[in-house]
């Protein structure tokens, strides 16, 4: 039996059997795992026995939560339900020159921080006898989090934030941890949440039944690793199960997807600890779970712009069986809302394939969308007054109003009726759990790039005669790739396959030079890899669609189903050749084809203003990867750096 202790670990759900030796807890646990994907499907997943809405309580009063000396959040604060207090503004708006504060979010809760930031901008404000403006900005939630341990040395001070919302407050706690206290406070108020949930096509819930009957995080991990679980419940034709995650360093999505990995692998998905993460024979059930991921990206939208993208050639099912994002990600799918890169929204018809949030029934992590008024000497005693009242504003019911509408919980757990509808969210689901302290994150995060699926990768560089030009840093554009690359290197360990090929021709000649370091595991061939990275050279033509075809051929051929295949495609023009080749739409085809039996990701990136953006774009949706923009070519470190992030 399962039961809710609000006061262990910051609560969560426990065994009321806790007498039993680990030990025999993992091996029922593995004979659980022995039942067919069918008996699933007919009901046998378990059944929460807890005190509903219990954990969320803890999270979503409307109240102050702090993170303590060794990184654990806690909450304090009036039990619900929250009556929110109208919001005062001025009667007139303070003097010039208004205070300036610049509210820094993640990519994910932007939307809603934006409109918060619009309607406290919208009513006169006068804070220490100044107006103020709000100014909402964004950023990745694990990269927000490394520059707030670092105070943001690569920006300016006048640009620096003056309130920090990530959507969860896991990264207050890292940010802390990993040398940030001084920027940042051990205090944040949640402005709302979103529930991290396992989202699925209608029809692939409905067939297996977890839209009717809960299942746990075992149960998912198993169906996810049954390379049969479709073909077993009758539906061949979706192939084997398609489990998404964004990265746990980059993404809340993530770390909640990673949390419960190494939840349902040591028996204690709300109760982990840091030495249970360090027990090999978790870490070992871990790997497993992590080798029914497909690929990792970025965001949680990156998948489900790639979800849209495959319902239209056909069915979500050949891109995905689920993925693990927030409840506000799911409303926006079901409603028509798309990105291709978590920042430019994209408004269509509702897709026919909706998605189903299915909540865990052992538990299930929490975006509290945490609001925080830094301490960093880059923000003034105006500042922090003014970022303290928009912070009051959220809380207020104007400001409460907002957070409904933008599709999140309010500081009661309620959401708007129709955002519940079209999202298909549950109300009162039990189960909700706060994320832990930064001790038990800072071990995930650190156990991750021994646990994550390994990787197959094949850069291929387009080294045609423009890649000679200057850009506005000095450099040439290939000895920039060139950095760019051997920075992104850093990001693949021991175990990793990596290697180089680049593509050019002289005249009608063949494609060269071809492979020049071949896939191999990194730990042992770096330097190698280097060495032939540095000896590329700017050549002639640029048979981007012959190179393409060739070497996809040459990786599916090697495909492995328990490595992340890919290729790293960096081009910086069209295709252009002396003589005919394959065209754009042979190439097209015989990707399409490769990627039913022998899916070899090709992530493309556009280098330059002159790129072929349509024809990367193209390439990178045949295979069920993703584009990145380095039409800037100054940029090429940081986009190639999201990139690999994907491995």
């Amino acid at each position: 039996m399962l039961a809710f202790d609000p006061t262990e670990r910051g609560g969560g759900l426990m065994s009321t059997d806790a007498s039993g030796p680990r030990r025999e807890r993992r091996r029922l646990r593995r004979v659980r795992r022995r039942r067919t994907v069918w008996a699933i499907a007919a009901g046998t997943a378990l059944v929460l026995i807890a005190a509903g809405g219990a954990v969320a309580a803890v999270l979503m009063n409307g109240q102050d939560s702090s993170v303590d000396a060794q990184g654990t959040p806690s909450a304090t604060g009036p039990a619900k339900p929250v009556v929110f207090p109208d919001d005062e503004p001025a009667e007139t708006a303070g003097p010039a020159p208004c205070t300036a504060v610049t509210v820094l979010s993640s990519l994910e809760n932007f939307e809603m921080v934006s409109r918060l930031a619009e309607g406290y901008n919208a009513q006169p404000r006068d804070v220490d006898g100044h107006c103020v403006t709000v100014t909402a900005t964004r950023d990745k939630s694990g990269l927000a989090a490394e520059d707030a341990a670092a105070g943001w040395p690569q920006t300016a001070e006048d640009q620096r934030p003056t309130v920090w919302v990530p959507d969860a407050t896991s990264w207050i706690a890292i940010a802390r941890y990993t040398g940030g206290a001084a920027n940042v406070p051990d205090d944040s108020t949640s402005l709302g949440a979103s529930d991290i949930v396992l989202a699925m096509p209608e029809a692939l819930a409905a067939a297996i039944g977890w839209d009717q009957d809960r299942p746990s995080w075992d149960d998912i991990f198993t169906a996810a690793g049954d390379e049969n679980a479709w073909s077993d419940l009758g539906h061949p034709e979706w192939g084997a199960f398609k489990l998404g995650k964004t990265s746990p360093l980059i993404a809340s999505s993530g770390e909640a997807a990673l949390l419960a990995s190494y939840g349902s692998a040591a028996n204690a998905v709300g109760e982990l600890t840091a030495e249970m993460i360090g027990d090999p024979e978790v870490t070992e059930e871990v790997r497993q779970h992590e080798l029914a991921t497909s690929h990792y990206m970025a965001t949680p939208e990156h998948f489900l712009w790639h979800a849209r993208q495959s319902e239209d050639k056909g069915s979500v099912a050949d891109f995905l069986s689920a993925v693990v994002v927030d409840e506000k990600s799911v409303w926006d799918y079901n409603r028509g809302i798309t990105s291709r890169d978590g920042i430019t929204r994209v408004e269509s018809t509702p897709p026919e394939e909706k998605l189903v949030p299915i909540y865990p029934s052992d538990g299930f992590y929490v975006a509290d969308n945490p609001a925080v008024v830094l301490t960093g000497s880059w923000v003034d005693d105006a500042e922090t007054a003014a970022g303290a009242d928009f912070v009051r504003f959220a809380g207020t019911r104007q400001g409460q109003q907002i957070v409904r509408d933008s599709g999140y919980r309010d500081l009661n757990g309620q959401f708007d009726p129709l955002v519940g509808e079209v999202g298909q969210l549950a109300s009162d689901q039990a189960g909700a759990l706060p994320f832990p302290g930064a001790r038990i994150i800072r071990a995930t995060h650190d156990a991750f790039p021994e646990v994550r699926k390994r990787a197959e990768v094949l850069f291929l560089v387009d080294v045609s005669g423009s890649m000679e030009e200057p850009i506005a840093n000095g450099k040439t554009k290939l000895a920039a790739a060139k950095d760019a690359i051997t920075q992104a290197l850093g990001h693949f360990t021991t175990g990793d396959n990596v290697g180089l090929a680049a593509f050019s021709a002289v005249d009608d000649g063949p494609i060269t030079p071809g492979l020049v370091s071949p896939v191999a595991d990194i730990g042992d061939n770096r330097a190698a890899f280097l060495k032939a990275l540095g000896s590329l050279r700017p050549i002639e033509f640029t048979p981007l669609y012959a190179a393409v075809d060739e070497f996809a051929r040459q990786r599916a051929a090697e495909w492995t189903p328990d490595r992340i295949n890919a290729i790293v495609l960096l081009s910086d023009g069209k295709n252009e050749t002396a003589a005919p080749t394959i065209d754009a739409a042979g190439m097209l085809a015989n990707l399409d084809q490769l990627h039913h039996d022998t899916p070899v990701l090709i992530f493309t990136l556009a280098y330059g203003a002159d790129a072929d953006v349509a024809t990367l774009q193209s390439i990178s949706s045949a295979t069920g990867a993703h584009y990145y923009d380095a039409t800037d070519p100054t940029k090429v470190g940081d986009v190639l750096g999201d990139l690999v992030t994907s491995f």
